[in-house]
């Protein structure tokens, strides 16, 4: 049935129902509209610290580090957290003893040892870098989240130190741009003792063939070599194995490959050997590209690098393999414009400035497929040898051995062999 009721003056309309013997409401009532709660007081964000360093006051902070006080892990946020207070690195060195240098690890090592944990890296694995773990963890500290994991497993499992890290490091950073590299292919990528395997592989082809550094670099590279492809690939190597190109000898039908990289930022300074090459703009004439130096040695304890003559421009480029072979006669060409280059214009071609990098001690025309640097209709540019011969030219500037494009932010491809026309 129904009833009023009132209250405070206000009227509502309910039932009751028999049975249930309580008051049911056709529509509830609409609740008050809540006042929103503009201003948010301010809570400080998470400590780095650990919690038992969290209460410490500057000088107590400066007592741990000054005494090691705990595991490196754990002492060393105490570090940027002096910096927040005004502290430099000379000032906390003087005060603990803990060098500029050995802050850095110490807080760049925390960081790795923590970027690790986030990516639930066995914990076993992880307790092998709890003392003086900071040196090893420092040395991987330009490699991914993936990277690193691999690299722990493999540093803990060989018991590396901190040069066996740093190397493995550069290795696994390396490898992807060798891909011109012969032998590239036969080694795997996930597998960071390949990685290391094909460092010293590609080193021994820096020596002369056969010379005592050589053939130790390949023992080295054997023994880290891991995968079956790459142990036979190294093996192969040992027992005198050649180029394809090499064993057919002066077969002029043999196919050629003119490789076409893309520099990487900070890679000249990442190479185990580097090549000094005088430079000459492609419009300064050929005249001023015969004159360049033909010779380039270095020696001596420093290995001091000694030209035949002096010269205004030069680069610096990685040993790579082009490169190492290159004995005499080396000139980089910068060209403003691509276009010079016979590749396919409408996949690949852009604006920017190249180096061809040519051989002078080879100037006759005569290879199968080759390409060469010569003056064509009044201008420098790069053509192939039959191009050459049906314009009846029988010698050139020299032969195109590497084309260098410069870095580009944000992409790693590279021209390969079959986007030349």
């Amino acid at each position: 049935m129904g009833v009023w009721s009132s209250g405070g003056g206000e009227v509502k309309w309910s039932f009751v129902d028999s049975k249930k013997r309580r008051l049911t409401h056709p529509y509830p009532a609409n609740p008050p509209p809540q006042q929103q709660q503009l201003y948010q007081p301010f809570r400080p964000p998470p400590s780095p610290l650990p919690p038992k360093f969290r209460s410490l006051d500057i000088p107590g902070r400066l007592e741990v580090l000054a005494n090691r006080l705990g595991l490196w892990f754990e002492y060393a946020p105490l570090i940027p957290s002096l910096y927040r207070e005004g502290f430099t690195p000379p000032s906390i060195e003087e005060i603990t003893g803990v060098s500029g240098v050995e802050q850095n690890r110490l807080i760049v090592g925390s960081q790795v040892r923590d970027s690790l944990v986030q990516s639930n890296t066995d914990e076993e694995l992880m307790s092998f870098f709890d003392t003086g773990g900071a040196e090893l963890l420092y040395e991987i500290r330009l490699l991914s989240a993936s990277q690193r994991a691999e690299a722990v497993r493999y540093i803990v499992e060989n018991r590396l130190d901190a040069k066996g890290a740093q190397d493995l490091a550069r290795a696994i950073k390396d490898f992807p741009r060798r891909q011109m590299d012969k032998g590239w292919s036969r080694f795997d990528y996930g597998l960071p003792g390949d990685c290391l395997s094909f460092m010293y592989y590609r080193q021994s082809r820096e020596h002369r063939n056969p010379s005592e550094e050589r053939t130790a670099a390949l023992n080295q590279a054997l023994e880290l070599a891991v995968s079956e492809s790459a142990r036979n690939e190294v093996l192969r190597e040992l027992e005198g194995g050649k180029d394809e190109t090499e064993e057919k000898g002066d077969d002029l039908g043999a196919p050629v490959r003119v490789p076409v990289v893309t520099m990487h930022s900070g890679e000249v300074a990442e190479a185990s050997s580097v090549v000094f090459l005088p430079v000459c703009k492609a419009e300064e004439g050929v005249e001023l590209i015969l004159e360049a130096p033909f010779e380039c040695r270095s020696g001596g304890d420093f290995g001091v690098v000694e030209a035949e003559k002096e010269w205004k421009r030069w680069v610096v480029l990685p040993g790579w393999e082009p490169l190492a072979r290159l004995k005499e006669g080396g000139i980089a060409v910068v060209f403003n414009d691509a276009s010079v280059i016979p590749w396919k214009a409408n996949r690949w071609y852009m604006e920017e400035a190249i180096i061809v990098v040519t051989d002078r001690s080879r100037k006759e025309v005569e290879l199968d497929g080759a390409f060469y640097l010569a003056m064509v209709d009044g201008a420098l540019k790069v053509d192939r040898e039959s191009e050459l011969k049906e314009m009846g030219v029988k010698e050139c500037i020299g032969t195109v051995i590497l084309v260098v494009r410069p870095p580009k932010y944000g992409t790693s491809d590279q021209l390969s062999d079959e986007d030349w026309e």
